[in-house]
Order: structure tokens, then C-alpha cells, then sequence
């Protein structure tokens, strides 16, 4: 099986499928003047269609790397919406980690690897 790019730009594909895995780059919410946990549903939407446009869906997913702006105080909250979204029985490998994010307003950015059926 070939490397397929999709929503690619000069320095990075949003999604990569390669031998059945699914690796999505780094995404997060539109509205960065929103909270943590609005941050955070519109981040998961947005994986969520990544997804569907690869050819699988959330319960097909591997592994995520979650990076927090600041871990003590946005944990919770993004845990309270990822628990939410989650389908239960679905439990990826997950790292969560403090990070200094490309932009100030940014709280929280996921990294996802993905299935396909």
C-alpha cells in the first residue's frame, strides 16, 4: 500500500494512511478564545472528520497524544469532554503532556492514530 496525504501544505498532511494506520497531525479548536473544554469538543469534531475522511471512526482509535498549555489547571476539564466522546470500551494508549503550544490562546492540541477497518 502506497503513502496517502491528504489536506496536505507545503510543510505537513493533516491526515497520512500507510499500511492500515491512520496518523493524524496535531489539531485543535477554531475558536481560541473559547475555554478548555469548548477547545476541546471543537478539536475531537475536528478529529472526527479527519477520521470519517480516512475511512474510520473514533472507536478505531490506537493511540493520542494529548498537549496541555497547563496541565494543572486544563486536565479536568478536557478529561471531562473526553470521557464524554469517547464510546465506552474504547480505552487508546494515551499520553498527556504540559506543552508550550504554537500559539498563546491555544490550550489544548491532540495527535491521533488511528485504524482503519
Amino acid at each position: 500500500m502506497s503513502i496517502q496525504r491528504q489536506l496536505t501544505n507545503e510543510r505537513m498532511s493533516q491526515v497520512v494512511v500507510n499500511n492500515g494506520t491512520v496518523y493524524l497531525s496535531g489539531q485543535v479548536g477554531d475558536d481560541l478564545t473559547a475555554g478548555i473544554e469548548q477547545q476541546t469538543r471543537e478539536t475531537l469534531n475536528s478529529i472526527e472528520r479527519l477520521l470519517d475522511l480516512a475511512g474510520t471512526d473514533k472507536s478505531r482509535i490506537l493511540s493520542v497524544t494529548i498537549y496541555l498549555k497547563d496541565i494543572d489547571a486544563h486536565f479536568a476539564g478536557m478529561n471531562s469532554v473526553w470521557d464524554t466522546w469517547l464510546p465506552k470500551g474504547v480505552a487508546p494508549a494515551r499520553a498527556t503532556v504540559e506543552a508550550k503550544l504554537c500559539e498563546p490562546e491555544i490550550l489544548v492540541e491532540l495527535s491521533v492514530i488511528a485504524a482503519l477497518p
